[in-house]
């Protein structure tokens, strides 16, 4: 662990998690909503999405000790009565950020794969780009795998608000008025269980990856 990898780690939060951030903004946008845009979050400028806690802190201090790297930042603003397609266009303005993260991590291994440092979970490389590459697809993959977790206000609880019976749905929403507070306490009480779980989830994607690939 140096400042080297933690500046690579920074700099990959920073571009992951504004690429998240902005694809939400930007379904909104193409579903009818311009909250977003009005509010200054339709952009790439980091600056308008970092949370200096969940952005940067917390991520930063999961790479320190060697925890499954996740976190958030700043929630784009939009109006689910504005969009198209009613829950199912609130569910794709949900999805788009942790979809975005997932096909950064799917690059980023191919790219490792083509320049012939494939990414596993056994040890990360010994070169700079080998290093950035490492990163982005652990970040990402962390990102995708934490925020489609079906816990209010995550990402992935909006997509089971859409297929959800009403008395599950009014639930959700009680629950998500505590916001990122709720997610934090489910985080400490069962950080074991969730770590495990995203460790899980992330050697499935990386699996899924190397099979894409033709690694073996």
């Amino acid at each position: 662990m140096n400042i080297e990898y933690i500046l690579i780690v920074i700099v990959v939060i920073l571009f992951s998690m504004t690429i998240h951030e902005a694809m939400h903004a930007f379904m909104g946008y193409w579903l009818g909503d311009d909250t977003a845009e009005r509010e200054g979050r339709l952009t790439l400028n980091p600056i308008k999405h970092i949370d200096p806690f969940l952005t940067l802190l917390l991520p930063i201090g999961l790479a320190l000790i060697g925890a499954p790297i996740f976190g958030g930042a700043k929630p784009v603003p939009f109006n689910p009565d504005r969009v198209r397609f009613g829950e199912w266009g609130a569910a794709l303005v949900a999805i788009a950020g942790p979809l975005t993260n997932l096909v950064i991590a799917f690059v980023a291994f191919g790219i490792a794969v083509l320049i012939g440092q494939p990414i596993t979970s056994f040890g990360s490389p010994d070169t700079l780009i080998g290093l950035v590459l490492y990163v982005a697809v652990f970040v990402n993959l962390g990102f995708f795998v934490f925020n489609i977790l079906p816990i209010p206000p995550l990402d992935g609880s909006r997509v089971v608000y859409a297929l959800a019976p009403e008395f599950v749905r009014r639930a959700m929403e009680a629950i998500e008025r505590f916001g990122i507070v709720f997610v934090f306490a489910i985080v400490l009480l069962a950080n074991q269980q969730i770590g495990a779980l995203m460790g899980a989830m992330i050697r499935i994607c990386l699996a899924a990856f190397t099979s894409v690939f033709g690694l073996f």
